[in-house]
């Protein structure tokens, strides 16, 4: 009996490493905040469920040493400094099979560092912890580009930009542009389709959100594209969809 008790806390240390959840990482597009991470070693028929907690970085004075029982990521810049604020279940995100969590609203102070950490329980046996690098939503979010509005005009093309929204909404239940978070500069680009002059230039650049690009010829289709440049974070998004026009 000792020697397969001995066998069965082997046969459960091996998948509980083997189960526990790899590569825990935040994606985050205009502080849409996702918690996405890679299974373990998972075998074919094996049932297995992810548990997701989150918490905020609040910095310990006395203490900064790693919990010993936890895992974190090994491309992580912070050495385990965690804090002393208490986890707290993602009650969504709680005894689930897919492999990526929305914790948008959890991380919606965008200035604050966060954390977050999952584990995998599979034929009863759990694994411990893999915890994410710390993630702080207002230096890490990608931008997305601007929409941009194109309308012809005689000789010219009449543009307006928008910054995308956030998630996060108004009292009244607008969403909340990135405009308000960043200060964002915009960089329009001018395609013009003629067969041999086939480039991209740059035709303006700033804040303006309404500009008018003129001296275009009548009849040639001209097709616009711009995205946004972020100079406190030195990060450009990427760039708006194609819009074209012809100038009357």
């Amino acid at each position: 009996p000792l020697v397969k008790h001995s066998a069965l806390i082997l046969e459960n240390q091996e998948l509980q490493q083997r189960i526990r959840p790899q590569r825990v990482e935040f994606y985050s597009i205009n502080f849409n905040n996702t918690l996405h991470w890679q299974p373990g070693r998972v075998g074919k028929g094996e049932d297995i469920t992810y548990f997701v907690q989150y918490k905020v970085f609040e910095p310990d004075k006395g203490n900064y040493s790693v919990p010993p029982a936890v895992n974190q990521h090994p491309h992580c810049c912070s050495k385990g400094i965690y804090g002393q604020s208490s986890w707290k279940n993602k009650e969504e995100c709680w005894q689930i099979h897919k492999s990526l969590c929305d914790l948008t609203y959890e991380t919606s102070d965008v200035r604050e560092p966060y954390y977050s950490r999952v584990k995998s329980v599979s034929a009863g046996v759990h694994s411990n912890w893999t915890v994410s690098c710390r993630f702080t939503p207002w230096r890490e979010t990608i931008i997305g580009p601007p929409s941009v509005t194109v309308t012809p005009r005689n000789g010219s093309i009449m543009l307006k930009l928008k910054a995308p929204s956030s998630p996060y909404k108004r009292k009244k239940g607008s969403k909340i542009s990135m405009a308000q978070f960043y200060h964002l500069l915009y960089q329009v680009f001018l395609i013009n389709n003629l067969p041999n002059e086939k480039h991209k230039m740059l035709v303006y650049e700033g804040t303006d959100k309404v500009f008018k690009i003129e001296n275009l010829k009548p009849g040639v289709s001209y097709c616009i594209v711009a995205k946004i440049f972020v100079a406190v974070l030195d990060r450009s998004s990427a760039y708006s969809s194609k819009e074209c026009a012809v100038p009357l």
